[in-house]
């Protein structure tokens, strides 16, 4: 039994502790198969329960779009998609459902209407679906990649190519679990097309991305894994040389990727549907500031 009388865990949520990186041994992070040894103190991080369910929580949005089956916000960095460990509560499903009170349930308790996601400091265009049937055709169409999404990044140094494609096995990171990688044995296939927009000397590049798959943080970890991570990433990048890119990256504060472009078909009458979101105020003022030479 557990301190306070709780249930032992089973093997698959020992497992997916594991896979987080909430289980250490001696202060280390360990993968499933470590030999223990007598004398090892093994530490198991466990997270306060959730609520059953999220609760609505007025908050303002940035509509693009939005009808009886679906609805499109202009995502600002900072905001969490749904709640989860460390973030119960002010997400964005908790503002949807303040907005659209018959949202609960559809599609999941914790995640109502949301079919895809954007990393909390990742800005720009998504979309929610409103009932079940809206979910399931969507999903669809996000799993048999029936859409375009195309992202804007700021990667330091810059690319050596003006165009190319990522084409990956794509996994957990074998040491660090809460990270993921492209240079896996095993995986799922992952790929990222990019195209250079703008180069800033040697000190960056403004890069459009194509996503022909949806993996958790696949443009960042295919950059970083080709030597050119996003600017102030801080789970897969690293402090640029330049003591000025650097000093800019830090006041950014987030990765530097904004989700631009989302089309797809409307997931009832099949109308094509097109959104843009332009570069939000602080990604706007790194890009001058990488044109000016970061003066």
């Amino acid at each position: 039994m557990l301190a306070g009388g709780e249930r032992p865990l089973t093997r698959s949520q020992v497992r997916r502790l594991i896979d987080e990186g909430e289980v250490r041994v001696n202060g280390e992070v360990v993968k499933a198969g470590t030999r223990l040894r007598a004398g090892d103190q093994v530490v198991v991080v466990l997270a306060p329960p959730r609520p059953a369910r999220a609760e609505p929580q007025a908050m303002d949005l940035v509509i693009l779009h939005e009808d009886a089956d679906i609805i499109v916000i202009d995502k600002p960095a900072g905001l969490v998609v749904h709640p989860a460990a460390g973030h119960p509560d002010r997400t964005l499903v908790n503002a949807l459902l303040a907005r659209c009170p018959d949202l609960q349930g559809v599609g999941g308790e914790l995640r109502p209407g949301i079919v895809h996601r954007l990393d909390k400091d990742t800005s720009g265009v998504m979309v929610a679906t409103k009932h079940d049937a809206a979910h399931a055709q969507l999903a669809a169409r996000f799993k048999s990649k029936a859409l375009r999404r195309e992202y804007l990044a700021v990667v330091a140094p810059p690319m050596e190519t003006r165009q190319g494609t990522f084409s990956t096995l794509y996994g957990r990171h074998p040491v660090h679990r809460k990270r993921f990688s492209s240079k896996v044995a095993r995986g799922k296939p992952a790929v990222t097309h990019f195209r250079v927009v703008e180069r800033f000397a040697d000190l960056a590049c403004l890069v459009r991305c194509r996503l022909e798959t949806g993996r958790t943080h696949q443009i960042r970890v295919h950059f970083a894994d080709a030597g050119h991570p996003l600017l102030g990433d801080r789970t897969y990048g690293r402090r640029p040389a330049s003591p000025r890119l650097a000093a800019a990256a830090a006041a950014l504060g987030r990765q530097a990727l904004h989700a631009a472009v989302l089309e797809f078909a409307q997931p009832v009458t099949g109308e094509l549907l097109s959104f843009e979101s332009p570069l939000p105020a602080d990604l706007e003022a790194l890009v001058g500031q990488l044109r000016a030479g970061l003066p």
